[in-house]
């Protein structure tokens, strides 16, 4: 009899245990982030249904055979259990934490609600324009949306402080996906069909059948909503979905790096973990540049795969924008948002003002040093 209320206590202590790691690796808990850790975890999730069996079946077992002189002990640890295996499926995992909008609510800016001095990702596709708020896609992750006609994934990872776009298309066909957690402090994907997990900040797969693949990414920048207006004044805008309104960040701390929090708080000194940087990749080089540095020169020239690049910041000093010189001579100015290369003025967005000329988009993403570092191994620093 002791052996059997032996296996009702390991039946009980297993599913507890075994729901503990299922979330621990892929959930921002103490030291959870820091370790790579990230095979583990696909191997519990995969796995879960058997662990959970097993250990159901011993506690079941236990509860059945065992002489319980005092039946409320056994209800007691069972109870327990249930409680447990609920509070980390039903409130703990990512995607019961953050969910995804009900509807996609996009207006015209004559009908924008969304104050002018937030920060938004905005992307141009076929000639369409659409600007998201990194204070509604900081709650829910992501958001699956088209543009020109094409489907596209808009992502925002609040713990890196940065945003991409993908064209969500898997082995040829488009895919859905769900925010599964988090690892090294970057949100985590999983697609419908093959149940790989994706990184936001790359898109990479990071684990599954799928692993090493790579989504499409689409052109995206992250500005002012008052800049991108500026340039796409016909652009659509999303707005708050009412089912959420109490979940959205009311304030502007976050966006002006005045967040207080563990997770989300910015260093105010440059190349700490929490420091904002701007990362650029051309070629199979990266490279960061500090935000501060960036924000009291106003411009900043350089060069990285031989090629000759410039970042400018425009007069909002909150939106950023980086383009190759492709060839063009003279030095490079910038006045009252007007890009003076040589003899040709530019738009922020790199459209020729008095030239059909246009300036070639350089990929440049605001960041968290330690995400963009952790992502791109032996990337340079300005």
């Amino acid at each position: 009899m002791k052996q059997t209320k032996s296996l009702f206590y390991i039946g009980v202590l297993g599913l507890i245990l075994f729901e503990l790691a299922n979330v621990f690796f892929i959930m921002p808990m103490p030291g959870s982030q820091e370790m790579k850790s990230i095979n583990a975890a696909y191997f519990l999730y995969t796995w879960r249904w058997l662990f959970r069996i097993f250990f159901l079946l011993m506690l079941v077992y236990g509860f059945v055979v065992a002489d319980w002189k005092r039946k409320w002990v056994p209800l007691l640890f069972t109870g327990l259990a249930v409680l447990v295996i609920y509070i980390f499926n039903f409130q703990m995992s990512a995607d019961h934490m953050f969910y995804q909008p009900s509807k996609i609510l996009m207006v015209q800016a004559t009908q924008n609600k969304v104050d002018s001095h937030r920060l938004v990702i905005g992307v141009v596709v076929n000639e369409e324009a659409k600007a998201y708020p990194i204070q509604f896609l900081g709650y829910h992750h992501q958001v699956m949306d088209s543009i020109g006609g094409k489907p596209a994934m808009i992502t925002y990872c609040t713990v890196c402080r940065t945003g991409r776009v993908y064209e969500p298309k898997i082995n040829g066909h488009y895919e859905k996906f769900r925010l599964v957690g988090m690892d090294l402090f970057n949100a985590m994907f999983e697609d419908k069909s093959t149940k790989s997990w994706w990184r936001q900040a790359t898109g990479e797969a990071v684990a599954g059948k799928l692993k090493g693949a790579v989504l499409p990414e689409i052109y995206s920048t992250q500005t002012s909503l008052e800049t991108w207006l500026g340039l796409y004044p016909n652009s659509k805008i999303m707005q708050a979905d009412p089912a959420f309104k109490s979940s959205y960040d009311t304030l502007f701390n976050y966006e002006k790096g005045l967040s207080r929090k563990k997770l989300t708080g910015t260093d105010s000194l440059s190349w700490q973990k929490k420091s904002w940087v701007i990362g650029v990749k051309l070629g199979d080089q990266t490279r960061a540049y500090d935000w501060n540095q960036l924000k009291k020169r106003g411009l900043i020239e350089d060069t990285l795969a031989g090629k000759e690049l410039f970042i400018l910041l425009a007069s909002d000093t909150s939106s950023f924008f980086a383009f190759e010189k492709s060839g063009l001579k003279g030095s490079v100015k910038v006045e009252k948002d007007t890009i003076i290369l040589g003899e040709k003025r530019f738009r922020l967005d790199g459209k020729g003002i008095d030239t059909s000329l246009q300036l070639l988009k350089v990929p440049a993403y605001q960041e968290f040093w330690h995400s963009w570092k952790s992502f791109h191994a032996g990337t340079g620093r300005y």
